[in-house]
């Protein structure tokens, strides 16, 4: 496998030329009336979804030029080694294969590789076990006990799901090592009826040890006995989780991610919430997408033409941040999903061979539902001295909304979607929109298992794809390490109030804490 730099490559030379020429002053009114076909040639339809790129700040010759980047960057090379499970998780030294927690047995349930059949009988025994907690009408609580890859994504999926959750089994998720979160889930729960899933890889995560061992005294404070039954730990580690008490595991393995681990074992609070089918259906929903990012041409590639927009944001229009705007209020938690999934994955400032970059790299997610964000930070998109792209989230048909909700959902959706491009001019100055504000939209037909699991696996692929444009490793986290080792000093010292070795403000910051 051959790849190169970004910033190497005659194609980013290319751009750096197309910018200054033309791409410093694209104006998205302008591109729609020289080009009546523009929204055909700028859409396109993916596995469950409908994309609308139309509406940003580029044109046929500069998205041209992106795919020639990406060729030299050695894009589809890097993502054919993936699927061929080769080692590019450099640093780590790991293979990075999410794809197969979604990837069906061939025909006739047979396969040679053992990691897939290692995965399906993980599945098949986490499904089983899934039903029968759906079916136990003694457990009415469900309580997740995880942090980060392990709460973000099983919480974001329950969530937007909720639709398909037939079970009135309530589900509870606990990650902040602050006491109060556990101790008000704890309020609201009876230890005879609750279930508690410890999500921890190495099962010495020290904030889900922290909530899990206090939901066990609890647990046990309040009557409980068998802790076998209502607890069960997400976990490669059983050792620890039996010494634990716990006689229930579910594994997953060295090549899954946290932040891509949904799929696995951590997704059992998804299977529990929708049952074993809709898990199925959900899981079905990403492999469809995964065969699209595989086997589609660049050109109409949709992960592949996302990640390399945000390159072209990021890189040469200078854009710091995106902003992500679900219309649909089951998709709360999208933005920061999408927080860790990006971020973690792509806030690196040096290559793959530890050289720094002389370039940006991740841009900064935030955002939340609509239409409360019109009614908060819209008033920043809208006229603000920034320029921030939006991605839009939309849902065609709605399930249980009240009458006439919907309608006037889409309508703020696609209003906003508007405004932002077409801008207003007024001659007092506070009125005037200056417009020309880029948007992508993205559209559901339903939100149902199968579409959120493609969706999921679309926004995967696209911070892949830019990723592997800018030479770094997308799939390890050191970042997150540091304070943690640092924590880890500092705990003690609250007790005893040593402060020798700490700099200034954090010693004068401990002493007010003593």
């Amino acid at each position: 496998m051959t790849r190169m730099r970004c910033d190497r490559t005659p194609a980013w030379r290319a751009l750096q030329t197309l910018y200054a020429s033309s791409g410093a002053g694209l104006d998205l009114r302008r591109l729609f009336s020289q080009d009546p076909s523009r929204f055909e040639a700028f859409s396109q339809t993916a596995p469950h979804l409908f994309a609308d790129l139309s509406k940003n700040l580029i044109d046929p010759e500069i998205e041209r030029q992106l795919f020639v980047l990406a060729r030299q960057c050695g894009v589809e090379e890097h993502r054919d080694a993936m699927f061929r499970g080769d080692v590019i998780n450099t640093t780590e030294q790991r293979a990075v294969k999410h794809f197969l927690l979604r990837s069906p047995l061939p025909a006739g349930g047979v396969t040679d590789d053992p990691d897939l059949r290692a995965v399906h009988q993980t599945l098949d025994a986490m499904l089983v076990y899934a039903e029968g907690i759906r079916a136990d009408s003694g457990i009415t609580d469900v309580v997740n006990i995880g942090i980060g890859g392990s709460d973000l994504g099983p919480q974001m999926a329950v969530l937007a799901l909720d639709a398909f959750a037939t079970t009135g089994k309530r589900m509870h998720f606990v990650s902040n090592v602050d006491g109060h979160e556990l101790a008000a889930t704890l309020r609201a729960i009876k230890p005879r009826n609750t279930l508690f899933l410890i999500a921890s890889k190495t099962f010495t995560t020290i904030e889900t040890m922290t909530n899990a061992q206090s939901a066990k005294r609890w647990f046990e404070a309040g009557g409980g006995t068998d802790i076998a039954r209502h607890f069960c730990a997400l976990t490669s580690n059983v050792a620890a989780a039996h010494a634990f008490g716990i006689t229930t595991t579910f594994g997953f393995w060295d090549w899954v991610g946290g932040r891509y681990s949904l799929w696995s074992a951590i997704g059992l609070p998804i299977a529990i919430a929708i049952g074993s089918q809709g898990f199925r259906e959900f899981l079905a929903g990403a492999h469809a997408m995964d065969g699209h990012f595989r086997s589609a041409p660049l050109e109409s590639n949709l992960p592949v033409r996302l990640g390399l927009l945000d390159v072209w944001y990021r890189n040469f229009l200078g854009f710091t941040s995106r902003s992500v705007a679900p219309y649909h209020s089951a998709m709360r938690r999208w933005p920061a999903y999408l927080q860790q999934l990006e971020m973690e994955s792509n806030g690196k400032r040096v290559d793959t061979q530890g050289e720094a970059l002389p370039f940006d790299t991740a841009p900064v997610l935030w955002g939340e539902p609509g239409t409360n964000g019109q009614h908060a930070y819209f008033q920043m998109l809208h006229q603000g001295t920034d320029v921030v792209p939006v991605e839009f989230l939309a849902v065609k048909k709605s399930q249980g909304a009240l009458p006439g909700h919907h309608e006037l959902l889409l309508a703020n959706v696609l209003a906003q979607a508007q405004a932002l491009m077409v801008g207003q001019a007024d001659a007092g100055g506070q009125r005037d929109f200056p417009g020309n504000r880029p948007s992508t939209f993205l559209l559901l037909e339903e939100l149902t298992p199968t579409s959120l699991g493609a969706l999921i696996a679309l926004q995967e692929h696209r911070v892949f794809v830019s990723g592997s444009v800018w030479g770094i490793d997308s799939f390890d986290q050191w970042g997150v390490e540091l304070g943690k080792v640092l924590a880890k000093d500092i705990e003690p010292r609250l007790h005893s109030g040593d402060t020798s070795g700490l700099d200034g403000s954090t010693a004068g910051l401990l002493r007010r804490l003593k």
